[in-house]
């Protein structure tokens, strides 16, 4: 049972000190200016079902509520959501939740920090939404997974091209490598077979294999894990420099530095990167089509601006003829393949 003390609970606040109208106006309807809505009587144009109190529809909170009870029972293990939604949205959920079956809501919360350009949140309100699937024309899955993880969950991440390029220049130094695996070892690094908890006898790979688990265990900090990736890295690279492995290989050196990488395996696949052979610093045709298509779409928009109608038509046709479709939003223009 949830008693209103335990209002403000998820969110670590004193019911008494929660900020009444900081949002929205109170209604003089309220007993107690912390109401929610549980049911919101029906408005001309908008959809409404026959209750016990009249005409209407779900509060917000109630829909949540209702929808994770049917589809995933009383108890959930566990629960996700925007930092931006944790009070009051998440609050109030945990509340009727708790009220109305007597039994936690859900195990553990985890809530996300925001994707932010400059000072602002990225939204479709302020305009300055980015789609994947446009970034995914200009850079590989790996880059964009790999922004992701180095910053923790709960921080918001800055999402800025620099940073991009940050990302894409680190990953450069583990595809190298894998180069240079094949030429110490004649096999592809991607063959490697996952190291399964088998005995590892050499004491800095322990360590490392040991510190990354400590990361995910310390509230998922992936920061912490990618860097003990680069940690891995920076020894097995010296294990083939020391050891002049790629020209006359000491077996017993050989097989630490097969060790290491083995362990590299199977932690960077924890994290979902380095599984599969899509990478490298070579350039291809999309890493130069996607720009090239973006120059020729800022070309037509600064057309249209001028009104030239008839050099921006020319563009979007030709472009049509190659099966890239221009997509017109209202913020900006973006392409697609037919």
């Amino acid at each position: 049972m949830l008693f209103r003390s335990d209002y403000g609970k998820l969110c670590n606040r004193d019911p008494e000190q929660l900020e009444a109208g900081a949002r929205i106006e109170i209604s003089k309807k309220k007993k107690n200016p912390g109401d929610f809505a549980l049911w919101k009587a029906a408005k001309p144009g908008e959809p409404f079902w026959p209750s016990p109190w009249g005409d209407g529809r779900p509060g917000w909170h109630i829909e949540c509520s209702a929808m994770s009870m049917k589809h995933l029972g009383e108890t959930i293990d566990i629960h996700g959501g925007g930092l931006d939604l944790q009070f009051p949205h998440h609050e109030n959920e945990l509340a009727q939740s708790e009220s109305f079956t007597g039994k936690p809501f859900a195990k553990f919360w985890l809530h996300n920090g925001l994707m932010k350009t400059g000072e602002k949140k990225m939204s479709k309100s302020e305009g300055n939404e980015i789609v994947v699937t446009s970034l995914l024309r200009k850079h590989r899955p790996e880059v964009l997974r790999c922004l992701l993880l180095s910053t923790h969950y709960r921080s918001p991440i800055e999402y800025t091209n620099d940073r991009l390029m940050e990302i894409k220049k680190s990953l450069g130094n583990f595809y190298r490598f894998f180069d240079r695996y094949q030429r110490i070892t004649g096999n592809s690094y991607y063959l490697l077979p996952f190291f399964n908890n088998q005995f590892v006898s050499n004491q800095d790979f322990v360590e490392c294999r040991n510190k990354f688990l400590e990361f995910l265990a310390d509230d998922f900090n992936t920061s912490g894990a990618l860097g003990v990736l680069h940690e891995i890295l920076a020894i097995v690279n010296r294990y083939a420099e020391v050891g002049k492995l790629e020209s006359n290989p000491d077996k017993e050196l050989l097989a630490t530095f097969e060790q290491g990488c083995k362990i590299l395996r199977e932690l960077s696949n924890i994290l979902g990167i380095f599984q599969n052979e899509s990478l490298n610093e070579n350039v291809t045709d999309d890493d130069i089509v996607g720009p090239l298509i973006d120059l020729l779409i800022e070309m037509r928009n600064e057309a249209r601006k001028n009104k030239n109608f008839t050099l921006a038509d020319r563009i979007r046709d030709r472009l049509a003829e190659l099966r890239i479709i221009i997509e017109d939003r209202s913020s900006s223009s973006g392409w697609r393949r037919e």
